[in-house]
């Protein structure tokens, strides 16, 4: 792992997340061995799916090691389910999806992060529109994207955000080049 976390910072990539798969399955040991393993690497939390009963055990870890956990929501996840895993441990966490709370909870997530800004670790960027609509290319949909990357920045907050590329690619173009498209939109917005 020391080999692993050099070989990225040599390169000038700090590992900043590391997400977990099926923790809630995980045994005892195994579960103590992905914090160490973040630990090691550098990152400042771990990141999952969140199961808000498992959020009781996997936040003791959390607390245990002092590491955050990003517990990532989708459509059907409520601020409610977070607040409540925030309750279980101090070091239980909030991966905001942006795309995903627009258009599960119809409603922009950045009343939630800002009194929450403390427990997000990082925040996934894509577009959505309201009422569980789709993924669409930046800009199209009703996320608010640009207010909460310049808020993330104004604020100082230690917030990552990373993009997330979901929607179809269009005909004529493909993964990459709209990968730079929502780069390059994430730039714009925050260049003002």
């Amino acid at each position: 792992m020391k080999a692993f976390r050099r070989k990225y910072e040599d390169a000038g990539v700090r590992i900043e997340i590391v997400k977990f798969d099926d923790v809630y399955k995980m045994s005892d040991d195994r579960l103590n061995e992905c914090f160490e393993m973040a630990h090691t690497l550098g990152a400042r939390a771990l990141s999952c799916e969140i199961d808000v009963e498992g959020t009781k055990r996997v936040g003791s870890f959390a607390d245990k090691h002092m590491l955050m956990v990003g517990y990532h929501g989708h459509e059907k996840t409520t601020p409610e389910h977070w607040k409540t895993a925030f309750g279980y441990a101090r070091y239980n966490g909030a991966n905001v999806d942006l795309g995903h709370f627009v258009a599960g909870n119809n409603t922009s997530p950045l009343p939630f992060i800002t009194e929450h800004h403390d427990r997000v670790t990082h925040v996934h960027v894509k577009d959505r529109k309201l009422h569980n609509g789709p993924n669409v290319a930046f800009g199209e949909g009703d996320t608010p994207i640009k207010d909460a990357l310049r808020l993330i920045r104004d604020r100082k907050w230690n917030i990552q955000a990373t993009i997330e590329f979901e929607y179809p690619v269009p005909a004529g173009s493909d993964r990459m080049a709209e990968m730079a498209k929502c780069l390059q939109y994430c730039r714009a917005a925050l260049s003002n």
